[in-house]
Parts: C-alpha cells; sequence; structure tokens
C-alpha cells in the first residue's frame, strides 16, 4: 500500500497527496472517570458531568435537572471534594484511579507490543473528566488506527457503566467524516483469568496471618445500582452473585464465607441490598470479630474503596463491635490483572491484529 515500509505516501498517490500514516489497530482501555482536581469547581465540572448522564441517574430531565443544579451540585462538590483530598496522589497531583490507569495502560502496551509489534496502539480514557473518550478516539485515529478495540474496564456489565462508556465511544465516531471500525469488549465477570487474578489477591492479602487472625467472613462489595434498574432488564445483580459463586468456588470456602453485598448508595430509591456498610455492621453485632472486603467490580482502586470502603465502611463494622477489618486493594497493575486484560484484548482483536512470529 505505502511506497515504502512506514513511508507515509501511498504508493499510487500523486506526489501532492497529504501523508497517510500506515494503518494500526488501537486498543483503548476505559475507566469510570476523575475530576482534574479537588477544588470545588473542578468537582462540580466532574459531578455535573456524571450525574447528567441519563444512563446513571434515569429521572426525566425536568424532574432531575433543577435538584442536580440547584441542590446536589451546591453541596456534593465540597464533600467529595474533601474525600478525593484524602487520597489524592499528591506527588503526581491526581487521582489514584488516574495513576492506576496509567501504570494498567504501560504495562498492556508493553505486552501488546511484545506480541503485535508497533501494528497495536494502546491508550486509555475516561467516561467523564479527561482524556476524554472523544479526544483519544481522535488522536488513535490520528495515529493511523484504522480499527479500535473499545474496552470498558467493568468485569459485570450494567447500562450505567459499560453502556454508556459503549455509548460516548460511538457518540464520537458520530462526529468524525472518517470513522475508524470499532469492537466493543464484552463484560468478563466469570472469565477463568478474572476468577484467577481475585483469588491470588486474596491469598496474597491474607498469607502472611496467623491462623487465628485470618478473617472468619469475606465481604465482596460491589457499586450498586437502583432496583428499578435490576427489575427492568439490567444484568449487574447476576453478574455479580456468578463472579462471588466462582470465585468462592475456586477458593473451596463454603457459601457462608464469603458474601455479597453492595456500596455506593445514592438518592431516595431502594438500590440493591444488603448494603454492604449495613451488613458488615450486622456481621459484628452478631459476633463477627474478623472480616475483609473487597471490591471485584472496580478494577482500580478508586475514592470509591480507598475512601468509602478503608473509612466508612471500616468505621462501621468497628463501631459495632468488629476487632479486625481488612481491605484487599482491588485488581490495579498485578501481573495478573495485566495478562487477564492482554488475553481478553487478544481474543477480540481477532482477525484485526495478527501477532508476530
Amino acid at each position: 500500500m505505502f511506497d515504502k515500509p512506514g513511508h507515509g505516501r501511498l504508493a499510487h498517490a500523486p506526489a501532492d497527496h497529504p501523508p497517510v500514516p500506515p494503518a494500526k489497530t488501537g486498543l483503548l482501555i476505559a475507566n469510570l472517570g476523575t475530576p482534574d482536581a479537588t477544588d470545588y469547581w473542578s468537582m462540580r465540572r466532574y459531578l455535573n458531568e456524571f450525574l447528567s448522564d441519563k444512563r446513571v441517574i434515569e429521572w426525566p430531565s425536568w424532574i432531575w435537572q433543577p435538584i442536580l443544579q440547584l441542590i446536589v451540585l451546591t453541596k456534593r462538590p465540597f464533600s467529595s471534594g474533601k474525600n478525593y483530598e484524602g487520597i489524592w496522589n499528591k506527588e503526581a497531583d491526581e487521582s489514584p484511579l488516574l495513576t492506576i490507569t496509567k501504570s494498567q495502560t504501560a504495562k498492556l502496551a508493553e505486552r501488546m507490543q511484545t506480541t503485535y509489534g508497533d501494528d497495536v496502539v494502546v491508550d486509555f480514557c475516561m467516561r467523564y473528566g479527561n482524556p476524554s473518550t472523544p479526544s483519544v478516539i481522535s488522536k488513535l485515529k490520528d495515529q493511523g488506527c484504522e480499527r479500535i478495540v473499545f474496552f470498558p474496564l467493568y468485569p459485570q456489565y450494567a447500562a450505567a457503566t459499560t453502556a454508556t462508556a459503549n455509548d460516548q465511544a460511538f457518540r464520537a465516531l458520530m462526529r468524525m467524516r472518517w470513522q475508524p471500525a470499532l469492537r466493543t469488549v464484552p463484560a468478563y465477570y466469570d472469565h477463568p483469568l478474572y476468577i484467577e487474578a481475585l483469588a491470588q489477591s486474596i491469598e496474597r492479602a491474607t498469607a502472611g496471618l496467623a491462623a487465628d487472625q485470618q478473617p472468619e467472613v469475606f465481604v465482596a462489595s460491589y457499586h450498586g445500582i437502583p432496583k428499578s434498574y435490576f427489575e427492568k432488564g439490567d444484568p449487574y445483580h447476576c453478574t455479580c452473585q456468578k463472579t462471588s459463586r466462582l470465585l468462592q468456588e475456586r477458593l473451596g470456602w463454603p457459601a457462608e464465607r464469603l458474601q455479597t453485598t453492595f456500596q455506593s448508595r445514592f438518592g431516595p430509591e431502594e438500590w440493591l441490598q444488603p448494603y454492604t456498610v449495613e451488613h458488615v455492621a450486622e456481621l459484628a453485632k452478631t459476633g463477627v470479630k474478623r472480616i475483609a472486603v473487597l471490591a471485584p467490580g472496580f478494577s482500580s482502586d478508586c475514592v470509591e474503596t480507598l475512601e468509602e470502603i478503608n473509612e466508612e465502611i471500616k468505621e462501621s463494622f468497628e463501631h459495632a463491635g468488629g476487632e479486625s477489618f481488612l481491605y484487599v486493594p482491588c485488581l490495579n497493575d498485578d501481573d495478573a490483572h495485566i495478562d487477564m486484560l492482554a488475553a481478553i484484548s487478544g481474543r477480540e482483536m481477532s482477525g484485526w491484529a495478527t501477532p508476530r512470529g
């Protein structure tokens, strides 16, 4: 196609034809998002984008937007900013989620370079905040990516996470004259490498504990969704339960040792239950002294894990009489996690990118 390998001019094009980069495949991992800073206006911009998403809040705009603009966004940026301030990566001046996503991307790019050479370009984007999905898709297109595998980092599918990430990617294509082809990666809640990575993270977190220090109960805390979303057909609850069951079976535990709960309730609606913050308190009240909490639905540690689980939920357990609380970190940039992401990405790039070898 090109007159020389890697050259920017098509062999059949006239001499004055604009340079065209060699065709590549893009691999774009997408995470939820992050504010640019912890001040009021940065938090307000981020929360406004997030909470204005009709996949997240399904109320009619004429009801929700006045509440959001006049009530929620006058108060919540302060409390959310305080929560972020407590976990903020001050050295890099960014949220932990952004730091971790950058590391995941760099490690995944190394795997892809080893397998595909320069034929695959790896990058990341955020559904809310920066770098935005449209900006990174345009960037990949400018780098010659005629095909893009779009990978939302949500193990369990939900309309408020996976679907809205995909929506944003396709909205970006709607504004492009020359669109790249796009494939979306499905949820991977039952992928063997995902279950294995979770199991290894638990084994690693408890390896140094004596027998009398081992958690009596493990709580798998997933981000919640309103119960009404589930009743409308969202499969999220079912996939969370399957992840927990497969993990419990892999670890060889009785069913009662790994318990599934849901966190991060927002608004007046009933959400999926049991609620994590209440459930851990009930465990303590029934005599359970040692628990561990993990967050299988989060690919990266963030404010919901580092602040909500490791502070608010921990406090709820200890206030009710619990004595030992262990938080098992998310998979983050652990090698087993990157191996899983690389394996799934390779499967989804089949026919688009050819392994070297």
